[in-house]
């Protein structure tokens, strides 16, 4: 244990003495949330750009097109007087709809070949006919739930791509970097083992990645009214799990890499189709189904959908069992890999 926590102290002083990278790894996140909170605020931007294509800046809108089309809230117009500047962002998908101002009939247009062109133009032609034709149809359901905004859903996956960098870098670079230059080597000559070293550099910045985001989760809730809809402790435990699973997978990349430029590549390789597979910033639902699957090898994909469930629908640690389960059994895998690939020298 004296080997152990001499190594945990030594990683945590060389980490915070470094301040400007101490410092960053707090910014960062905190200002990609914070820019994502400015653009879209809780309510959202409306989704559907419509342009309101006037003769003469002096016309008012119609009261048809203003009362039913503009005050609705997935609508957002503007007025524009240059039609073919309008049909050009149109064609370049900057516009979902132009609607010329005018009486009814309405004429307008829409890029066929935009999945939000079709879609607001249902939209519209549902607000234009009255009810009790659709009716006739059509027979509406309805749920009532408290809607979970775009910032909201994507502050969890901010955190996990924050913890990843944080993870794969601090550790499997780092190790890396010791092993260039000889660091590792003068400490093989020690009693210490390379399990007590391993365990030292994982509980070290899993320390400290713990410690930051307790900061990050803090300052977030305080000036943007975030809530954790379960509890903190479930949140806690999970997201110490997850940074584990992840710790792990990067000393198999740290385990015998010999140069920090090809650790360097490998953890790029690794870390880009992870954050953009694991659903950080989109959610995969409706690609495809190997797609889907394949996600569901990277830790990541488990951490970032266990987060969301505990921040957005207040789920409990049973109810995350299967990625409990599966993230377990990452770390044992690669612990088990990175402890039996590891080389303490360059040789």
């Amino acid at each position: 244990m004296n080997r152990f926590w001499s190594i945990f102290i030594a990683r945590n002083k060389e980490y915070y003495r470094d301040r400007a990278s101490f410092g960053w790894n707090i910014a960062f996140p905190f200002l990609i949330i914070i820019g994502f909170a400015l653009i879209f605020q809780r309510g959202g931007q409306r989704p559907y750009k419509i342009a309101i294509l006037e003769q003469d800046a002096s016309i008012a809108i119609n009261q048809t097109i203003q009362n039913t089309i503009c005050s609705h809230q997935l609508f957002d117009c503007f007025p524009v007087i240059d039609q073919s500047s309008a049909i050009d962002k149109l064609n370049h998908h900057k516009l979902d709809m132009i609607i010329q101002n005018g009486t009814i009939p309405l004429n307008y247009w829409i890029n066929t070949y935009s999945p939000n062109g079709i879609l607001s133009e249902g939209l519209l032609v549902n607000l234009l006919i009255p009810e009790e034709e659709t009716a006739k149809l059509l027979k509406r359901q309805t749920i009532q739930s408290k809607p979970v905004y775009y910032i909201e859903w994507l502050f969890p996956g901010i955190i996990s791509m924050g913890m990843m960098f944080s993870s794969l870098f601090g550790v499997g670079f780092t190790i890396v970097r010791y092993r260039q230059n000889g660091v590792l080597k003068r400490l093989k000559a020690t009693p210490l083992t390379a399990f007590e070293y391993l365990c030292a550099q994982i509980l070290s910045r899993v320390f400290v990645i713990v410690l930051t985001n307790i900061v990050l989760y803090t300052g977030c809730s305080w000036l943007l009214d975030f809530h954790c809809k379960g509890s903190y402790l479930d949140l806690l435990l999970f997201f110490i799990l997850g940074n584990f699973s992840v710790i792990s997978l990067g000393l198999i990349i740290a385990a015998r890499i010999q140069t920090e430029e090809f650790a360097h590549g490998l953890l790029n390789l690794l870390t880009w189709p992870m954050m953009f597979l694991s659903e950080v910033w989109f959610s995969l639902e409706g690609a495809p189904k190997w797609v889907q699957q394949f996600a569901n090898f990277f830790p990541l994909s488990h951490v970032t959908r266990g987060l969301r469930m505990i921040l957005n629908d207040g789920a409990n640690l049973f109810d995350l069992s299967f990625e409990i389960l599966i993230l377990s059994v990452m770390i044992m895998i690669f612990m088990t890999l990175g402890s039996f690939l590891f080389k303490w020298t360059r040789d």
